[in-house]
């Protein structure tokens, strides 16, 4: 039978979430005969891990669904015995970027591909705790039903069950690697308000997340469309594509991956940076591998922390760092883009050396741009004034310790490229229990 992992990384409260993703996990068993494999990633401080242990608990028992709940300790347990049977050098560096001790959106989807792949699992399936679904009719509308449908197919072969078809004959035979959709509701980051006390401030600001080289109308498109996802139109019907999917129309709330991907390359594990865990997605993209893009879009919002004083900073420090990261990120992105497929090896996998390759150039980069985008970072948030001058003298502190740190991410990164397939392979000889730890 298919094994699957539908995987919910939380460091929150979220009850309802969990409860929620057990109902998709329990639709996706019903209706497609596989078996699921719910794992919950849970960094949650001790109160919250108590109550998500009862919620966990509480569950009912479905034919097909497995449910799998580790704390962090239970997570390092298993990576550690991983790391060290991998042989890899330096295990205890591989460890702390598996499972580092500061958030990193990148690190916690890595632990779900190792831990799928000693599950056994031929996809991973993420949702995100600050996340719920569209309902029609009174029914909730899964994602996992169009993932499930298409996923690990020949392109070819799925053509005929999507809505239309954009994909370049030339990928026909290649197995579909994506599929994914976007989210409605609130903003993917956290910046409506920037926009509300000053639109100029805000291009500026915004203005530093796209790629330099863009004609000024483009520019101000991808500006005025960036982290709104699929906007506030609510569910009426399917409608799936065929296509290279593009990275900026799905969400790491709503994604599925083929573990032809995630078992060659990991995600960046940077720590505090939001917006890290979408490199495997520009990959897929530029290799031109298939992907299927669907409308089931997920409901985003905001958790109350992160409109707290000290949710406010720690949310500013993580948007700095991925700004910070952007030209990085960017120049890998520009190396896979004019690589195309040659990314692919002969068996049609990624190709780990070619991107660790262009990781470990974006660390060449001249630190002076980094330099100049806290600049505008600085002059932007206090001409805000109120708590954006707090958050200006935060960043300021911490300005040339920052431009050192998303430089070290970028080679840790590579190191971690280095490492992954003998990782891989190590979690796919692993005996994990079937109802993992909870």
């Amino acid at each position: 039978m298919r094994r699957v992992c539908l995987t919910l990384p939380t460091h929150r409260a979220c009850s309802g979430t969990i409860r929620a993703v057990a109902a998709e996990a329990a639709y996706g068993a019903r209706e497609f005969g596989v078996e699921v494999h719910l794992l919950i990633l849970d960094s949650s401080p001790a109160p919250v891990l108590a109550e998500h242990r009862r919620t966990v608990a509480a569950l009912s028992s479905v034919p097909g669904v497995v449910v799998h709940h580790f704390d962090e300790a239970a997570q390092r347990d298993f990576l550690r015995g991983v790391i060290v049977r991998s042989g890899v050098a330096e295990p205890d560096r591989v460890l702390g970027l598996m499972l580092p001790d500061r958030v990193s959106y990148g690190a916690c989807t890595n632990r779900a591909f190792l831990l799928a792949e000693a599950l056994g699992c031929a996809s991973v399936h993420r949702r995100d705790s600050d996340s719920r679904y569209q309902h029609l009719d009174g029914e909730p509308v899964f994602p996992l039903h169009h993932e499930l449908a298409a996923l690990g197919r020949r392109a070819s072969d799925v053509a005929g069950l999507v809505s239309r078809s954009r994909l370049d004959p030339s990928s026909a035979h290649r197995p579909v690697s994506l599929v994914g959709g976007s989210f409605v509701g609130e903003m993917s980051v956290d910046v409506e308000e920037i926009h509300r006390l000053d639109p100029v401030v805000y291009e500026d600001v915004i203005g530093l997340s796209v790629p330099d080289g863009y004609p000024e109308i483009w520019r101000r498109n991808l500006i005025a469309e960036s982290f709104r996802g699929a906007g506030t139109a609510a569910f009426t019907g399917d409608l799936t594509t065929l296509t290279t999917v593009g990275p900026t129309r799905v969400d790491m709330c709503n994604i599925a991956l083929a573990r032809e991907v995630y078992g060659r390359v990991p995600l960046p594990p940077a720590t505090d940076t939001i917006g890290s865990d979408y490199l495997l997605l520009h990959l897929v993209h530029d290799a031109r591998l298939p992907g299927v893009l669907h409308n089931r879009h997920i409901v985003n919002f905001h958790t109350g922390e992160r409109r707290s004083d000290s949710g406010f900073l720690a949310y500013q420090l993580r948007f700095t760092k991925f700004l910070l990261a952007t030209p990085h990120l960017h120049s890998v992105y520009a190396g896979t883009k004019a690589a195309g497929d040659s990314l692919l090896d002969a068996g049609g996998g990624l190709r780990a050396d070619a991107v660790a390759a262009l990781v470990r150039e974006s660390t060449r980069l001249d630190r002076a741009e980094n330099a100049e985008r806290l600049d505008v970072l600085d002059r932007s948030y206090r001409k805000l004034g109120g708590r954006y001058t707090e958050a200006a003298d935060f960043l300021a502190a911490r300005r040339e310790p920052l431009i050192d740190e998303v430089r070290e991410d970028m080679a840790e990164f590579a190191l971690l490229i280095d490492a992954w397939a003998a990782v891989v392979r190590a979690s796919g000889d692993h005996e994990l229990s079937s109802r993992g730890a909870a």
